[in-house]
């Protein structure tokens, strides 16, 4: 069982904020040149092999669009022969042609990781803001899937999109895709608080994808919705998962997340070496040029804040499901300013601050209510 204290799950390096899409929701405001501030190619090398000193992280290169920088496939390269398993999330632009999706698969990369945020071209371009996005979107899984190349969609939960999911759902599982993770609004970057749910809809969009993790071919995770675990775990406990005679519908997936949050089993590097919690959060603990990134996940004061959970305030600190959650800290540092305040987002209402009921995601989370979610993490 991993310990988030020593070394993160997920390691996100945003390679750059280039990228010829103009998203409604960008969370790195990202622009159409790349800055000659970013990471060198050699700084690149040095930060993979850091990584791979935590042990097995998962690596994911991101942007902006990677493919903006012409030593993309180098990169990729030297992280799958460290060892680590490795994911890109190109955008998709002409640059995301056949050529280099079968570049990624001769890589080796673990998994091809592409938006899809509606199920046509009128509401997903919409939403990137270049139309043929979702052409070459829907052209790029396809091919993939062809090759053999595994996929991973990321779809961003907003009003635009909410009453379509089914929709989107059903091209995720036409793609053959491995994965569908929804992203769950943050307003920071372009993105707009307008553009978010209320904790109501939240709750019934965390029904929705419970309920399609019943019978859906792909797994489902979500990100900066860490409470949509606490809505699995009541559900289970409600339907007697666990129990004997009773089939456990949560997928792996959930058990993988267990316990992950902003700066606790994730770090994040800026396209200039900003070493962050997460790419939602726009607090840095330090800077790659000039620090170690083991040190500063390690011992910064930043991650230890975050990763204790006794820290957490309002409700979340009262709550019971506090270590298996434990709300997005960066949803509430964009809706508050306090990164430690309670999920803004969030029904739920703790039943007290009763140490004896908390839900712990490093220990054996013996509570009825946590059984299904025992087994920690294993590889994706």
């Amino acid at each position: 069982m991993r310990n988030f204290d020593e070394a993160p799950f997920l390691v996100i390096w945003e390679l750059t904020q280039a990228c010829d899409l103009a998203c409604v929701h960008c969370r790195a405001c990202a622009i159409e040149n790349r800055s000659p501030f970013e990471l060198s190619t050699e700084e690149g090398f040095r930060l993979l092999e850091e990584v791979r000193s935590f042990g097995d992280p998962l690596m994911v290169f991101t942007g902006g669009d990677p493919l903006k920088r012409p030593d993309l496939f180098p990169l990729l390269e030297k992280s799958v022969q460290l060892g680590l398993r490795t994911t890109v999330t190109p955008s998709a632009t002409p640059l995301l042609t056949e050529s280099a999706i079968e570049r990624f698969q001769n890589c080796e990369v673990a998994r091809m990781a592409i938006s899809l945020d509606g199920p046509d071209a009128a509401s997903h371009d919409g939403f990137r803001r270049v139309t043929g996005s979702f052409d070459r979107t829907i052209r790029a899984l396809q091919h993939a899937q062809q090759i053999g190349l595994q996929t991973q969609v990321n779809t961003t939960v907003t009003r635009h999109n909410v009453g379509r999911l089914s929709e989107i759902a059903d091209l995720v599982k036409g793609a053959g895709t491995r994965l569908w993770s929804v992203f769950f609004l943050v307003a920071t970057g372009r993105a707009s608080v307008s553009q978010d749910l209320t904790a109501e809809e939240y709750e019934e969009v965390f029904a929705f994808l419970y309920n399609l993790s019943k019978s859906a071919p792909f797994d489902i995770k979500t990100t900066e919705a860490q409470h949509y675990r606490r809505y699995v775990a009541q559900r289970q406990k409600a339907e007697g998962a666990g129990k004997a005679g009773k089939r456990q519908v949560s997928p792996e997936i959930i058990q993988r997340q267990a316990g992950i949050n902003d700066g606790k089993g994730f770090v994040f590097v800026s396209h200039t070496g900003e070493i962050f919690p997460s790419g939602f959060l726009p607090l840095a603990a330090g800077n790659f040029r000039h620090d170690s990134l083991a040190t500063v996940y390690r011992e910064s004061p930043l991650f230890q804040t975050l990763r204790n959970a006794d820290n957490l305030r309002g409700k979340c600190g009262d709550c019971e499901y506090r270590n298996l959650c434990g709300g997005s800290r960066s949803r509430s540092y964009a809706l508050t300013g306090d990164f430690l305040a309670e999920e803004p987002r969030c029904v739920y209402e703790p039943k007290g601050p009763d140490n004896s009921r908390r839900i712990s995601a490093r220990t054996s989370l013996p509570l009825a209510d946590a059984a299904p979610l025992v087994q920690l993490l294993p590889a994706l």
